[in-house]
């Protein structure tokens, strides 16, 4: 492996499998020779969404960050400060973490907005070289990122969104219906 697409964007190319990756956007958290790891950011949990809200005051939405491990809960939290010692750094201003205990503490503390944090059920896994090979198929389209705040609510939009400008062809997959094969 001679590149590595962490800090990158993953948009998916829209397919009738109608599965959790059809029209996503994932950011990739690590890349290397052993395989890759990211979360999906545009889609919304429900189920444990409404969990987290029956435990808090304030509204809570959890995203589906990918297939594999959904009993694991990530952050991606948008902060200078590192309120826990256990993360990963994504960029000097986010970072992701699994220490829902300190996390859950701080915002409680009003040390951290609840604002500045997204929260992931599971995550989305890669085997070496899997990754690589769903671009090459042309299932993923890789996007260097661009101003995205990735604790900001995103749903469907961003994904269309973004296939808009990237346009060209994307704009056709963009305007395409949810299911392709009615188009």
């Amino acid at each position: 492996m001679n590149h590595s697409y962490k800090g990158k964007i993953l948009i998916s190319t829209p397919d009738i499998s109608g599965d959790l990756f059809s029209r996503s956007v994932v950011l990739v958290i690590e890349h290397n020779e052993s395989g890759a790891f990211g979360l999906i950011l545009n889609k919304k949990n429900s189920q444990m969404s409404t969990k987290f809200n029956d435990f808090f005051d304030f509204k809570i939405e959890v995203y589906d960050g990918g297939p594999v491990e959904n009993d694991k809960v990530f952050f991606i939290v948008k902060s200078n400060t590192k309120v826990t010692e256990i993360y990963t750094e994504i960029t000097d201003e986010y970072y992701l973490t699994e220490d829902i205990e300190r996390i859950i503490s701080a915002v409680l503390n009003k040390e951290l907005d609840i604002q500045n944090v997204k929260i992931f059920s599971g995550y989305s896994g890669w085997s070496p070289n899997q990754l690589d090979t769903e671009v090459q198929r042309k299932m993923w389209t890789v996007v260097d990122v661009y101003n995205l705040d990735y604790t900001l609510p995103n749903d469907q939009t961003l994904w269309k969104s973004i296939m808009q400008n990237l346009g060209g062809e994307f704009l056709l997959w963009a305007n395409s219906p949810e299911d392709i094969s009615l188009n």
